[in-house]
């Protein structure tokens, strides 16, 4: 117990950490270390100069992981991201030579966490891998050590020359947020504070995120969270938001993405995760605030914007 009550308070020095680094944005805060814990991936997607890489790095920095950073690019290789190709020759003993081929891990095959920056510029061929690495943290038939990746993207309009990604290569990421600009929001005291804060130079700019937590903190902190009570009231309240989008909002196959590995498995282990973090022993019916970072991409826009009534309807 002693071990996760130390995770817990390292895990709010990352968030301090965040804070120091990046004004506002609380909820892509909240997220990034939800995906930590939860050992998920997370996808944030806003316009240019919105933090949306700065929180990415500091959160991945803070956390005091093996850590890759890169920014995708029309031209990336995928030697760039997962390692260089080499060919071995071995000579047969009857004659001639074996000729064999092999990856020398590198990039995201030897991170423990990843940021991949714009990651709607990728070109097909290296999507396709990366997609894949992401959900099956595997290089050929070895495991690697990816624990989280942490993609951004700039909002999918021409104006920004990226290319929408695929809902079912969006499913990837289970914490899904649109990360809006401080000027376009409605309250304009986080803008105020950052104007401040620049001015005064108080805010962290220049200086990098320092590691306050590491790996035997995170490992102690993920296998406590079985041990997070699941109450059939909560269980309950998840089926019927899933029912009312599905009934009142038609959300279906045909529109959205609502799938089994996400919400019945993967819905699960971040709800008891919200909960950790705030201290508590059990899920609570306020914890179902966490699918609002799994809807965001996976049901039409004007299902989303309800996503609190049908939140507050369900519990």
């Amino acid at each position: 117990m002693r071990e996760a009550d130390a995770a817990r308070e390292q895990l709010r020095a990352v968030a301090a950490q965040l804070d120091a680094f990046v004004v506002g944005h609380a909820e892509a805060k909240r997220a990034l270390l939800l995906a930590l814990l939860c050992r998920e991936h997370v996808y944030l997607e806003g316009p240019p100069g919105a933090a949306k890489t700065r929180m990415a790095e500091v959160a991945a920095r803070a956390a005091g992981l093996r850590f890759f950073f890169y920014q995708l690019h029309r031209d990336t290789r995928l030697s760039e991201l997962v390692g260089d190709t080499v060919l071995e020759r071995a000579p047969l003993a009857g004659g001639g030579e074996r000729i064999a081929q092999r990856t020398l891990p590198g990039g995201i095959a030897t991170a423990e966490v990843c940021v991949l920056d714009d990651i709607s510029r990728a070109p097909g061929e290296a999507l396709n891998v990366l997609l894949r690495l992401l959900q099956e943290r595997m290089l050929g038939d070895a495991p690697i050590p990816l624990l989280t990746a942490i993609a951004t993207s700039n909002p999918q309009r021409d104006e920004y020359y990226n290319e929408p990604l695929d809902p079912a290569n969006l499913d990837r990421f289970a914490l899904q947020l649109r990360v809006p600009g401080l000027l376009g929001a409605d309250d304009l005291a986080p803008a105020r504070e950052l104007v401040e804060r620049a001015s005064t130079g108080s805010l962290a700019t220049d200086a990098r995120a320092q590691a306050v937590c590491d790996r035997a903190a995170l490992d102690a902190a993920y296998a406590a969270l079985p041990d997070v009570a699941f109450p059939r009231s909560v269980r309950d309240a998840l089926l019927e938001v899933l029912r009312i989008l599905r009934a009142e909002y038609g959300c279906d196959e045909t529109n959205s993405l609502l799938t089994d590995r996400t919400f019945l498995v993967k819905a699960v282990t971040l709800l008891r995760g919200h909960a950790w973090l705030a201290g508590r022993a059990a899920v609570e019916p306020a914890d179902l605030g966490v699918l609002r970072w799994m809807t965001s991409f996976r049901v039409p826009a004007e299902a989303h914007e309800k996503i609190d009534e049908v939140i507050a309807r369900a519990s």
